[in-house]
């Protein structure tokens, strides 16, 4: 552009540019910007998380066998901490508080050691969980990726190593006359149910640990207070026999007690279905893909903030 100046000379001025006047949004959108770290729509929080699914395996194997990796005895420790766990219990709860009662012992064994096996499984990725953002925050902020990649890892983790202790879990069943037959092969089905319930379990504790730090110091207490309550060590419809249905009722269809009674189900002979509650399938069911979801959608509805601050 040119204008003329006070003595009749033109004079050339600088063009105008074709951004003046836009707005900050609008020149974002024109040139195709966005907000670092934006929460994505759900479909594609979705796809970046299958799309990094060999991280997320990756990262979960890493993790499990580096949680041993300073121990003599290395990933022994794996099976052997529930089975130290097991034999505690027993010690306390079968031989001195008699809790094994209305359970012959070659039912009451394997019955403890499944319930301390699949309920470490739901405890670990809980455990895991609270810290999984809070406890990674140095790996949060240097790089850009779906941020539910870090609890679904440490609940795959978990995963990975009740498969092993799962060996060790057969050999006890076995050894107290369990034999293997066509209940067995309800056993993937159970893990799988527990599995997408831990998931989603530990995606809302991993937002909450994000959010609260001090969690991680209240949860032991709550988890103890959740076995305590879930009949790892008892049988809950004998233990309450003389108590009102409707606390048997509460106790049993409550998650961890579900698929512990589930994976009882299938493995140990003599454990038959009189042992479950009504609709026990659809109500596990239920509770997986309950939690799984909602707690993914929970997740998801605070990824731009994980990290900041």
């Amino acid at each position: 552009m040119s204008e003329t100046t006070h003595d009749g000379r033109v004079a050339l001025g600088a063009a105008m540019s074709p951004d003046e006047g836009l707005t900050a949004s609008r020149l974002a959108a024109k040139y195709g910007l966005t907000v670092s770290g934006a929460r994505p729509s759900l479909a594609e929080y979705v796809r970046q998380l299958w799309d990094r699914r060999h991280f997320i395996l990756a990262f979960s194997r890493a993790k499990l066998t580096a949680q041993y990796s300073q121990a003599k005895l290395g990933q022994l420790w794996q099976v052997a901490t529930p089975l130290l766990n097991a034999a505690v219990y027993f010690f306390i709860f079968g031989m001195l508080l008699k809790a094994n009662r209305g359970l012959p012992r070659d039912i009451y064994i394997p019955f403890l050691v499944t319930g301390v096996f699949v309920f470490t499984f739901t405890q670990s990725s809980v455990m895991a969980g609270v810290r999984a953002i809070s406890g990674n925050l140095g790996l949060v902020r240097a790089l850009h990726f779906p941020r539910a990649s870090l609890p679904i890892s440490f609940a795959l983790q978990q995963l990975q190593q009740l498969l092993f202790s799962m060996i060790v879990l057969f050999a006890v069943a076995i050894g107290f006359g369990s034999i293997p037959d066509l209940s067995w092969l309800l056993i993937p089905v159970v893990l799988a149910l527990q599995f997408l319930f831990n998931t989603g379990l530990a995606l809302i504790m991993a937002r909450a640990g994000a959010k609260t730090p001090d969690l991680a110091q209240l949860m032991p207490f709550v988890m103890r207070t959740w076995m305590y309550a879930s009949g790892v060590m008892f049988s809950i419809p004998i233990m309450l026999a003389d108590k009102p249905q409707w606390l048997a009722n509460v106790l049993q269809w409550n998650p961890a007690a579900l698929y512990m009674d589930l994976m009882r189900f299938a493995l140990i002979d003599g454990y038959g279905s009189e042992n479950l509650p009504d609709h026990v399938w659809v109500v596990a069911g239920g509770w997986a893909a309950l939690i799984a979801l909602g707690g993914f959608v929970y997740f998801w509805k605070a990824e731009e903030r994980y990290g900041r601050g």
